[in-house]
């Protein structure tokens, strides 16, 4: 904050304020605000029915629960001490923003990922472990997937999704953030919504999934993994369109070297693609950050040349989409570090065929 003129952070629904202080909010119409001012004590401002769902930190916050009849946005704006500069969080509902600005007319307004992103982006090795044991329990998911010991001909993509949801709590995740299920055409569609389509036989199905596994400190970590199964022989034209996938993918994990910047990994995954004829159906960057959002810093694309750190944790995801035909992608969450990228996703890379 104070390298960046800040002069409050003010933090309310959204990943931020758990990471920071351990507490939820519930998406209300009742104002919670983390209220940090850069010389003074933190204050976690509640409405007084959610306070005793917070787990009171007097090391880390001051609690403040408000009233049905108080003025919560009175309380943040006293709290931020007729701040010059105030940064609030990415999620801030529009509806406190706008109150906030009206009580405090002479502060100029930033964006709170100024602050935190470059905090959150870098991950302790305790952190790096919990997002190591989420990837592990969707690992285990997807080995299923590839095993054939989840079904997938004569069910629709909701039905399975459905199971993959079930699978991703049973595996010690608290919630399920998606579960993306896309079969023959569908599969070029990148963010296919699941639906009342039937899986059939030789047809490629791409299974995108991930959940958030939340620690005792009220803190939850994300997993997020992309395999393809075929239900039967794929053809040979499919086959060699996902060597190409895979061998871009290994080469994005390859250049993820902390000192190299976010968009040579981008740029090491595209290469190959591109050189291979495919470059028009690869639509997306290559990958995204991950830790207690399952997109947040650093995003591994073309025009970030910030240098990956140790410590820092992403998705590596090159994709093929053939518009009417098909589409493949191969994902693992890799995290940077001094020995060298450690991917924490360990499923079979192979194009898995089942019956």
């Amino acid at each position: 904050m104070a390298s960046q003129g800040v002069d409050v952070l003010m933090l309310s629904v959204g990943a931020d304020l758990p990471y920071f202080c351990g507490y939820e909010a519930m998406p209300l119409e009742r104002l919670t605000m983390l209220v940090v001012p850069r010389d003074g004590e933190a204050t976690l401002v509640v409405p007084r029915l959610e306070a005793s769902r917070v787990r009171e930190r007097p090391d880390v916050f001051e609690l403040r629960p408000w009233d049905e009849t108080d003025d919560p946005i009175d309380i943040v704006s006293r709290l931020a001490g007729g701040a010059a500069v105030a940064a609030v969080g990415d999620h801030m509902w529009s509806r406190f923003l706008v109150d906030l600005m009206g009580a405090m007319p002479h502060a100029a307004w930033r964006r709170g990922s100024d602050v935190t992103a470059p905090i959150r982006s870098v991950k302790s090795s305790e952190e790096i472990e919990r997002l190591r044991a989420a990837a592990a329990a969707v690992d285990r998911i997807a080995g299923r997937l590839q095993r054939g010991e989840i079904d997938l001909v004569g069910r629709t993509e909701a039905e399975v999704s459905a199971e993959l949801g079930r699978q991703i709590v049973t595996e010690g995740h608290d919630r399920v953030n998606f579960a993306i299920v896309a079969a023959g055409a569908n599969a070029a569609s990148p963010h296919h919504e699941p639906g009342s389509r039937m899986i059939a036989a030789d047809e490629v199905v791409l299974c995108d999934f991930g959940g958030t596994m939340v620690g005792d400190d009220g803190v939850g970590y994300c997993s997020d993994i992309t395999r393809c199964v075929y239900t039967g022989e794929p053809p040979a034209e499919f086959c060699e369109m996902y060597d190409v996938l895979f061998d871009a993918q290994a080469a994005g994990v390859a250049a993820a070297a902390v000192g190299t910047p976010a968009e040579d990994v981008d740029r090491a995954a595209r290469s190959i693609i591109a050189a291979a004829g495919y470059g028009q159906y690869f639509v997306h960057r290559t990958g995204h950050g991950i830790g207690t959002e399952e997109h947040e810093d650093p995003y591994i694309v073309e025009g970030n040349d910030e240098a990956l750190a140790a410590g820092n944790a992403f998705s590596v995801e090159p994709g093929i989409y053939v518009p009417g035909r098909w589409g493949a992608r191969l994902e693992d969450i890799v995290a940077a570090s001094a020995a060298g990228p450690d991917p924490l996703n360990r499923a079979d890379h192979d194009l898995a065929v089942v019956a």
